[in-house]
């Protein structure tokens, strides 16, 4: 019988992803920087708080983030595993509004406001069109989260960010799937002074050819295309229902699933 693993999009083993909170205007910088390594990530957004506080204001949203994913933060950022559940509701669903009245797409991630969350939290998000949350307790590894309503990032870019990421470039075993998630706030590199530590972050992990570079919502719908394959019972062919297309590896052989297709593995 066919022996088959997932991987990533055209067959790559890593994936790359970048999680920053606030929407301060020292975004501005961080994504130039990501955007001239080619690295993408999601930006996490108040969207009650838009121009003040330092924050970016709202006419420049969609500009500074195209090609990286908008998500919520809730709207007023309080620490929701305090609020009543009515409260909890409208600062979720309202942020999502105003998120996706400028992003022109739905929004479907949050990170938690002050790393506040609970089980009742957790059980409500998917009845409000929440499909991942990120935490911010970090595990210092790179396996693929099993509860993507407590998603926990690899490290704070405070945490040896390069010396988890060299780790991150030598891994080679192509029989698992690895992930490097980082996170944090812009204007902490202000507040610290160490716009060093990302720049070189991102000169020595981008542009790497055995690296997909992906947002947060592009791994969670990924992932969800993977589960949705219909194999049969000998996994001599595969359907796939998704519009995405998913690729696996068949007795070694990268094979691309288109959307709405089938392909036969052996």
């Amino acid at each position: 019988m066919t022996k088959v693993l997932m991987t990533f999009p055209e067959g790559k083993f890593k994936v790359l992803t970048l999680s920053y909170d606030d929407g301060r205007n020292a975004d501005r910088r961080l994504v130039e920087i990501m955007n001239s390594h080619g690295i993408r990530g999601t930006f996490h957004l108040n969207s009650g708080l838009f121009g003040s506080n330092d924050r970016i204001p709202q006419e420049d949203i969609s500009s500074l983030y195209e090609g990286h994913e908008i998500s919520a933060h809730t709207v007023n950022h309080p620490t929701i595993a305090r609020c009543p559940k009515e409260q909890i509701v409208d600062e979720i669903m309202e942020d999502r509004k105003g998120l996706e009245s400028i992003a022109g797409y739905t929004v479907r991630g949050l990170s938690y406001p002050n790393g506040s969350y609970n089980k009742l939290i957790k059980e409500m998000l998917p009845y409000m069109g929440i499909e991942y949350s990120r935490v911010t307790h970090s595990t210092g590894g790179f396996a693929i989260p099993d509860d993507w309503y407590e998603w926990r990032p690899t490290c704070h870019h405070k945490q040896n960010l390069i010396g988890v990421a060299d780790n991150f470039l030598s891994l080679q075993k192509v029989q698992y799937l690895y992930m490097m998630y980082v996170w944090g706030h812009s204007y902490e590199f202000d507040n610290d002074n160490n716009w060093d530590v990302i720049e070189a972050f991102c000169e020595r992990a981008g542009r790497q050819t055995d690296i997909w570079y992906a947002t947060n919502i592009e791994i969670v719908d990924y992932f969800k295309a993977f589960q949705r394959l219909q194999f049969s019972a000998s996994r001599s062919f595969v359907y796939n229902p998704s519009a995405r297309p998913v690729w696996i590896s068949a007795n070694g052989k990268i094979v691309e699933i288109g959307g709405g297709s089938q392909a036969r593995l052996v």
